[in-house]
């Protein structure tokens, strides 16, 4: 959305470009350039260059009222073009947004009244009727998508993962907090929220903006400071319950001739390559005897040969509980699966036979159908059940290539790699005669299945042209309007839209290979993923597959979508489906539920080869299976 274009002059009158007019009426660049060719009466520019001219912002949207052309936007819409507008650069917007929810509240920015200016006026109405602290979030959020270039976030479904497993905590620290994103996470949890948060970051704005973001949530007190706390600790003296840090990976200036003495390293000095296990060591310093840290680490730190010494002394300490090896896609670097590491603080007890937790969820936790991202419920289940039952009892079943419990003399060897794959055997169900024989048995079927969905999905030949170019569309924001939908998305503090129903229509907030798709009865009962959106058609009025096959179209999806960021956004109330009656959509739907079927079929005979293929590979290579002729 960077193109909005939205500008204070110094004669308080408000600008836009032309992107802003597009966006202002839910259309592309070209149809404005139409426009200005063919309306003599659309409004003069007031300023710019003759390349890039600008508009007064209210005899653009008196115009284009008065044609029936322009959309709603949503009160955090027009905050946030607003925002990204300002002259004073998108982070001063942000800190003064900030300073005026938690100091003086939604409509008394400022020391006095509320200023007269198209800002203070869109912060009001974003908040009204709801906390403050949503309209920041949402601001703020807009704000990380768009700078996610330069920035390294953590996705909300990780951080919640790693407050969880912190478990309860009274006192929170974040290192390398940036925008505070695991330190809400912890405050959001479900488990009574810290009191205390304590953060610091390298970058001063993110900084500013991660203590504001906190302070607004209220009851909790907040110091988020800025600076390196390697080199510069603004914290040197604080112990904390819990410790959540995604650090900076692979920094080769963290410190170490610097720091070569510090007080820090009891575990060893961290090569200079290992920027990590510093980082590992500072939560560990942070922490009061028995108290949690969970760190997000790339997988090479488990096993390059330079951090063995100190892998060997966080496991002879007890101080190493667990290593988690999560999805590729899970958290940026997305082509890596990183990995977990749960540490806790050494209090004096050892346990006679102490354990490492490894649980391996690299390869698994896809969702059905050949979807884009994460099965987020499962993928939680499986690491928090394995996390909870190895705490509780230090010990644990073993489920091959899943999880494990390793004695920790048999990991003290030359090279202390603690990658969790490389302990955990394949299930030995997948490489044997029989279990293989089914599986080609199944892959079988699913060809003949998918041949025949194939041949039931043809075109008319005798019907001529197909209507499209002549339908009347509607738009989804139009058909909110009307009752005809429902809109859930997960909040700005991250409460999610309602459990799934059968019938239920999901589409994708970003454009990363994920399809608008129908939730079947197998599908229903979790809370959609948070890149989703949630529609829930009146059926008596919009047949759901109809609905789904139509958001769908490229042209759909492009024509709604910004692309003004690393992140491209679709705007759901943009989307249009044509004007039909109920029974045509059905036909229409029918079709469309053909060619999910089908696409399913797809994916699923492809997932049995590759488990058809790597069974026998390692049927082979195991010598459970002879060779062939």
């Amino acid at each position: 959305m960077a193109g909005m274009g939205v500008m204070q002059v110094p004669d308080h009158t408000t600008e836009v470009t032309a992107a802003g007019i597009a966006r202002l009426a839910g259309v592309g660049r070209a149809a404005v350039s139409n426009w200005r060719r063919r309306y003599e009466h659309f409004p003069r520019p007031v300023g710019g260059t003759e390349t890039s001219p600008t508009f007064s912002l209210a005899e653009i949207e008196r115009w284009l009222r008065d044609q029936g052309k322009l959309a709603e936007v949503p009160p955090r819409e027009r905050l946030w073009q607003l925002i990204e507008s300002d002259p004073a650069g998108q982070s001063a917007a942000l800190t003064a947004l900030g300073e005026q929810y938690l100091g003086h509240g939604a409509g008394t920015p400022g020391g006095g009244g509320p200023p007269d200016t198209p800002l203070a006026r869109a912060a009001a109405r974003a908040a009204a009727g709801s906390d403050p602290a949503e309209a920041y979030e949402f601001a703020l959020g807009r704000y990380t998508d768009g700078a996610a270039a330069r920035l390294t976030l953590t996705p909300p479904e990780t951080a919640d993962l790693m407050a969880a497993l912190a478990g309860p905590a009274h006192s929170v620290l974040d290192p390398a907090c940036g925008a505070g994103g695991l330190l809400a996470a912890a405050r959001r949890g479900p488990a009574a929220p810290p009191t205390e948060l304590y953060g610091q970051d390298a970058d001063p704005v993110l900084a500013r903006l991660g203590a504001l973001r906190l302070a607004l949530r209220g009851s909790a007190t907040v110091q988020v400071r800025d600076g390196d706390s390697l080199l510069a600790d603004a914290f040197p003296h604080l112990t904390v319950d819990a410790v959540l840090c995604h650090p900076p990976f692979n920094e080769r200036h963290w410190g170490h001739g610097e720091l070569t003495y510090d007080a820090r390293w009891e575990y060893g000095l961290p090569a200079r390559a290992e920027s990590e296990l510093a980082w590992v060591q500072h939560a560990l310093a942070r922490l009061r005897p028995g108290g949690t840290a969970v760190l997000l680490m790339p997988p090479a730190a488990a096993s390059r040969r330079t951090g063995r010494r100190v892998r060997a002394a966080l496991l002879r300490r007890g101080a190493l509980r667990a290593v988690i090896a999560l999805p590729a896609g899970a958290a940026p670097p997305h082509s890596l699966p990183l990995h977990l590491w749960v540490l806790r603080k050494p209090d004096g007890t050892t346990a006679p036979d102490p354990r490492l937790l490894v649980v391996d969820t690299a390869t698994t936790h896809r969702p059905a159908g050949g979807r884009a991202g994460l099965d987020w419920p499962g993928l939680r289940r499986t690491i928090l059940d394995a996390w909870q039952e190895f705490r509780r009892a230090g010990d644990i079943g073993p489920v091959p290539g899943t999880r494990r419990a390793l004695p920790v003399i048999d990991l003290l060897d030359d090279e202390v790699d603690l990658a969790p794959a490389r302990h955990l055997p394949p299930p030995t169900e997948a490489t044997g005669t029989a279990a293989l024989a089914a599986v080609q048995e199944e892959l079988r079927g699913t060809l003949r299945r998918t041949a025949s969905l194939a041949a039931a999905v043809h075109p008319d030949e005798g019907s001529g042209t197909a209507p499209g170019a002549h339908w009347s569309t509607v738009t989804i924001g139009e058909l909110i309007r009307a009752g005809a939908l429902e809109l859930h998305t997960h909040s700005a503090a991250g409460e999610p839209p309602p459990a799934t129903r059968a019938g239920d229509v999901l589409v994708p907030l970003l454009l990363d290979g994920s399809a608008t798709h129908v939730v079947t009865d197998a599908g229903a009962g979790e809370p959609p993923d948070r890149r989703l959106s949630l529609l829930r058609p009146d059926t008596a009025a919009l047949d759901p597959w109809f609905l789904a096959g139509f958001l769908r179209g490229t042209a759909n999806t492009r024509q709604a979508s910004s692309y003004a960021s690393s992140a491209t956004r679709v705007d759901v109330r943009r989307l249009k489906v044509p004007r039909l009656p109920l029974e045509t959509q059905r036909r229409y739907g029918r079709g469309f539920r053909d060619l999910a079927a089908f696409e399913d079929a797809l994916q699923h005979a492809a997932d049995l080869g590759r488990q058809l293929v790597q069974g026998t590979v390692d049927g082979l290579t195991e010598g459970t299976l002879p060779p062939g002729d």
